[in-house]
């Protein structure tokens, strides 16, 4: 998949998330220059996980859920960050290595391409964990 760049000039600030209850408004709401990242983080993210994922609003950020969350995805002002911490994938950990902050949540720089099939690697491997979570109980 093609990544991205994002111009950092004259960049808004993130406006209040406090009464946001879709992703669409989340989107809406973001400052205009990062909106269509998020629109393709959004359709990466649903096409790698089932249909049944669920959409949602958890801790004032866009989240999926599937028996869980799966991931969830904010904008700040100069990165994307994708939460929670990926843990379990050797090969999948180093790949994430380079964008880990320091509590293990990821950071993707808007000055530089977002890694959309990282991302979509990421999903799916979220969406395996959960699904045998499930099959385990």
């Amino acid at each position: 998949m093609a990544a991205a760049r994002v111009s950092l000039k004259n960049r808004a600030p993130i406006k209040s998330r406090a009464q946001i209850k879709s992703i669409d408004a989340y989107i809406a709401k973001s400052p205009p220059e990062v909106r269509a990242v998020l629109r393709k983080l959004r359709a990466i993210i649903k096409r790698a996980a089932p249909p049944q994922t669920e959409e949602l609003i958890s801790y004032r950020m866009p989240a999926f859920a599937l028996h869980g969350i799966l991931v969830y995805f904010a904008a700040f002002k100069n990165h994307i960050g994708i939460f929670p911490p990926l843990k379990g994938d050797a090969k999948l950990e180093t790949a994430c290595s380079k964008y880990a902050g320091p509590k293990g949540n990821l950071k993707f720089p808007l000055d530089r391409p977002i890694p959309y099939a990282l991302v979509a690697r990421i999903v799916r491997f979220r969406v395996k964990r959960n699904l045998e979570k499930v099959r385990k109980k």
